[in-house]
């Protein structure tokens, strides 16, 4: 038997949609014609992020805002919403002749499947499987909460390249002067980094550059320092960095990523 993975009721179904539910419908039909007792449960999502955006621009539609609802009062407009694209969603998938057991139809949002979630979700926190951290999140400052990347509109934009000099430590200078037999402190006692994020210097934690690069295969484990804060960071390898792009030089600041 196959749960349908359940459309969001944002809208109307799309191509997606049309191939995902005639690959399932083949499936379902072809164990029955084998003489099994196969089963295609239908239902909907009520994809609470998406369609209270729908929902809020519905009401701005109608004069009315969001924050001045109490939650039921929204959840109201919420339920409103899903009776009428819900229902056109499911008639849609009726027209498209999909063989499911139309008896059984849910909604993510019914009281059962609702209390099912919180109890799985009090059971994996109970063990330790869910816990709460700091971590980087898509912040949606309109609807005032994280997003996942599925949920993210990315587009590509023309950014600028800031320049910055690191500094290399007064015994990376010295270990670099003995390395090449000059014990003279070497010319560049810095090196260069190319990034779009100057911003986030402050939480630097390393410089990478490619292991290949033989303009800096003397830098490699040797420290510099980060600007202003004058902290010591390693210079590490790898070859992810590209030895075409910016200086070659790369910062690293995991916690500016995920």
């Amino acid at each position: 038997s196959i749960v349908i993975p359940p459309p969001n009721v944002t809208g109307v179904l799309h191509m997606g949609h049309m191939l995902n539910n005639t690959i399932q419908d083949v499936l379902t039909r072809r164990a029955r014609m084998q003489g099994k007792n196969a089963c295609w449960v239908p239902g909907t999502d009520h994809a609470s992020i998406a369609t209270e955006a729908k929902v809020v621009q519905m009401l701005r539609e109608r004069g009315i805002k969001k924050s001045d609802l109490s939650r039921e009062d929204f959840l109201k407009y919420a339920w409103e919403w899903k009776e009428k694209y819900g229902g056109i969603i499911l008639e849609q998938l009726k027209k498209l002749g999909a063989s499911c057991d139309w008896d059984r139809t849910r909604f993510t949002m019914e009281p059962s499947l609702s209390e099912a979630v919180i109890d799985v979700f009090i059971d994996l926190y109970n063990k330790g499987l869910i816990y709460r951290e700091l971590r980087m999140v898509n912040w949606d400052p309109l609807g005032k909460t994280a997003l996942s990347d599925e949920e993210v509109i990315f587009k590509d934009v023309n950014s600028k390249l800031y320049y910055i000099k690191y500094m290399l430590t007064v015994d990376s200078c010295q270990l670099i002067a003995k390395e090449s037999n000059n014990q003279q402190q070497p010319t560049n006692n810095y090196v260069v980094i190319a990034t779009t994020r100057p911003e986030t210097i402050l939480a630097d934690a390393a410089i990478c550059v490619n292991p290949n690069d033989e303009r800096f295969k003397h830098l490699i484990g040797k420290k510099a320092l980060v600007p202003f804060i004058n902290r010591e960071i390693e210079i590490i390898a790898d070859e992810y960095v590209a030895m075409d792009f910016g200086t070659g030089c790369l910062k690293v600041t995991p916690a500016h990523d995920k």
